[in-house]
This record gives structure tokens, C-alpha cells and sequence, in this order.
């Protein structure tokens, strides 16, 4: 039986990747609570943080097919609740290594949740003719935000993690039922004929330079995801508010950035685009790794926020429009990398942090950004509306 609001089929992947974001953002602000509770420094959590890549990159490598054939609807509404339920078990782990155990099914859960959302993201754009992707992920961060806001709110008022993450459930479900309650999946972009998609998402050499285009904006997403609350907790002994403020920034200014970005990209071309705001992920870097004050920290966590907004959605859509294979296989190859990097990358920058500091956590990624830069050029340098890759 469908419940819910009735939506226009942009609005409802719209909202999909809002909640999504706010499922499983909520946690990301409590990590120094987390830490401290666990009485352990920032390698040691880097590495049970490692339990989210694992169980995505299970899911994004090989569950692409099972989500085609059991159906969108049916697996997205079935999945998505249990991020919510299952981080609100994660958060109650009393040491390093049942936190790793915990975090793999969450993992394993996003990884199907984003080749959904990615996919289905595409085929609406094809169903309405109209490029939505990066407002797609506009809502992803504005999700963020909102999960930023709420878990800063929550620390500053006192409740724990485990109190705060419960709370977070019936808000996912609620949000799930309007919003969901009546969604329908977009018909696939192209006829998909002839041999049988493969097992395996295995990335061919055009996929794995989409993977070198976003490698440092999604390592410096996650590493803003992960590790800004507890450096601004870290440099600036800032408080519970402050510190999470510091994700929230980021994610909000990633929105903006996102919902606006798309007149840009077909006026201009994906890879101009991607130039520009690589060099304001490149001036966010430098303001967070000579912490001046709070207020440049905060800033460059925002230019970080800009800079990482667009890059990969943009390498989703050259992966999906691609036709040597099934969409759903070439976003699921991307994905299952980049993603990967998005999540496995922090919880090693954690070891970075707590040898050199934890500025140094974000000024090691300078070499990927300029590897970035210069594979820019693969994410097109023109902008039809419904192009075709072969």
C-alpha cells in the first residue's frame, strides 16, 4: 500500500537523498564525545572507522544486479531505516574494535542506498529532460547540514550520542513515510540488451579516470565529515556547539554550491567547472592547515564544502551516460572506488593526525588536488543536455 506525500519524480529523489544524508550524518558531529568515551586517540578511532568502507565496498562491488532484480522501490524502502537503527546500536560500543564490527553493516547499507539514489538520479533526468543530478546531491547536503545542526544542537544540550542517535530513528521514519511513501522508479535510460550484466562492477579505464577526477574531493569530503569537529575541539578547544558547527558549515556551503552549480555546468562545460572549484578546495586546505583563528578554520572548512560540491556528481553523470555498459554497472564501478576513498580515506588520515597533527590530516591531500585538476578534462569539456558516452 503507498502512503505519503505526493511528489514529482525529481522531488522524491530529491528527498531520498536528504534523508539519506541525515540517517546517517547525525553521528559525524558527536565523533569527539565518541572518542572521549572510548579513551582513545585519533589513530585508533581512525581505524574502527575503516568498518564503514568495508561493508560499502562489499555492497557497491557486487550488489548492483541483486538491486535490479529485487527492484528499486522495494530495496530502498527496505534499507534505508536500518542506517538509522543500526548507528543508533554502532554508537553504543564501548571499545575500538566492536565499534569496526558494528560500522560494517552500516556500511554495507550505504553502499546499496547510493547505487540506488545515484541511478535513479539519471534516469529522471532522462524522464524529465532535465539535469538534476548535482541538486540531487544539493539535498544530500543539505541533509548533512540539517544532521550537523541537529547533532551540534544535541551536544550543546547535553544528551549523549546514544540518547541523540534513538532520537534520530523515528525522525528517519517519519521522513521515509511521507516523503517515499509513493515512490516509483524512473524507467532505465537505455535499453539494455545483449550479454548479461556482470557479477562484478569491475571499473574500466574510462571509469578509473573518473575515480582520478574525484579522488581528492571525495578524500577531503569524508576528512571534513570525519575530522573537523575534533580538530576544532583540538586546535581551538572549541565546545560542543562549535565543533559541530564545523561539519554543518561544510555541508551547507556544499549545498548551496550544489543546488546552483547545474546553470553553471550547461552554460560552461563539467571540466571548467571542476577547475574553479578545485581552487577553492585548494584555498580551504591552506586556511585550515595555518589555523589562524576559529573563524578562517570555519571558513576554509566552508571553501572545502564549495570545492568538493560538484566534482563528483558530475563524474556520476559521464559514468551513467557512458554505453559500453548498463548504467547501473558503470555508476556502481565509480561509485564502489570513489566512495571508498570518501570513507576508508579519514580513517587513515586518523594515523596522520596523530603523528603530525591534526592539520595534517587535510594538508596531505595538496597532491591529489592537483592530480585532480589535471584530469578534469575527462569530465567533459562541453555540456549537452542528454549526452552519450561511448
Amino acid at each position: 500500500m503507498n502512503i505519503g506525500l505526493r511528489l514529482a519524480p525529481q522531488h522524491r529523489v530529491f528527498a531520498a537523498f536528504a534523508l539519506h544524508a541525515f540517517a546517517m550524518g547525525n553521528i559525524f558531529p558527536r565523533m569527539p564525545d565518541i572518542k572521549s568515551a572510548m579513551g582513545v586517540a585519533e589513530g585508533e578511532l581512525g581505524l574502527s572507522l575503516i568498518g564503514l568502507p568495508l561493508g560499502t565496498l562489499i555492497t557497491l562491488t557486487l550488489a548492483a544486479p541483486t538491486l535490479e532484480r529485487i527492484g528499486f522501490r522495494r530495496a530502498l524502502l527496505s534499507v534505508m531505516p536500518f542506517v538509522a537503527v543500526f548507528y543508533a546500536i554502532a554508537v553504543h560500543a564501548t571499545n575500538p574494535l566492536i565499534f569496526f564490527m558494528l560500522l560494517i553493516p552500516i556500511g554495507m547499507l550505504i553502499g546499496c542506498i547510493e547505487i540506488m539514489i545515484n541511478v535513479e538520479a539519471d534516469r529522471t533526468e532522462k524522464l524529465i529532460e532535465r539535469r538534476i543530478m548535482n541538486r540531487a546531491h544539493a539535498f544530500w547536503s543539505f541533509g548533512f547540514f540539517g544532521a550537523g545542526l541537529f547533532g551540534a544542537t544535541m551536544g550543546h544540550l547535553g544528551l549523549s550520542p546514544q540518547l541523540h542517535l534513538a532520537l534520530v530513528i523515528p525522525l528517519a521514519l517519519l521522513g521515509i513515510a511521507l516523503l517515499l511513501g509513493q515512490y516509483q522508479p524512473a524507467p532505465k535510460r537505455f535499453e539494455e540488451t545483449g550479454d548479461a550484466n556482470p557479477k562484478f562492477a569491475k571499473p574500466t579505464k574510462a571509469i578509473l579516470v573518473l575515480v582520478g577526477v574525484t579522488v581528492s574531493a571525495m578524500l577531503l569530503e569524508g576528512a571534513g565529515i570525519d575530522w573537523s569537529a575534533i580538530y576544532m575541539r583540538n586546535t581551538f578547544a572549541s565546545g560542543p556547539f562549535v565543533a559541530g558547527a564545523a561539519v554543518a558549515i561544510g555541508a551547507l556551503s556544499q549545498a548551496i554550491t550544489r543546488f546552483f552549480v547545474d546553470d553553471f555546468i550547461d552554460q560552461h562545460s563539467p571540466s571548467t567547472v571542476a577547475r574553479l572549484l578545485i581552487g577553492g578546495l585548494l584555498t580551504g586546505i591552506v586556511c585550515v592547515f595555518f589555523p589562524l583563528s576559529p573563524i578562517v578554520s570555519l571558513v576554509g572548512f566552508a571553501l572545502i564544502g564549495f570545492g568538493t560540491s560538484a566534482i563528483f556528481p558530475m563524474a556520476i553523470s559521464a559514468a551513467a551516460r557512458r554505453t559500453d555498459r548498463p548504467a547501473v554497472i558503470n555508476v556502481a564501478s565509480l561509485v564502489q572506488i570513489a566512495f571508498t576513498v570518501f570513507l576508508l580515506g579519514p580513517p587513515l588520515l586518523g594515523a596522520v593526525a596523530e603523528h603530525w597533527g591534526i592539520t595534517w590530516a587535510f594538508g596531505i591531500a595538496l597532491p591529489l588536488v592537483i592530480f585532480s585538476f589535471v584530469t578534469a578534462r575527462a569530465l567533459g569539456e562541453k555540456s549537452p543536455q542528454n549526452a552519450t558516452i561511448d
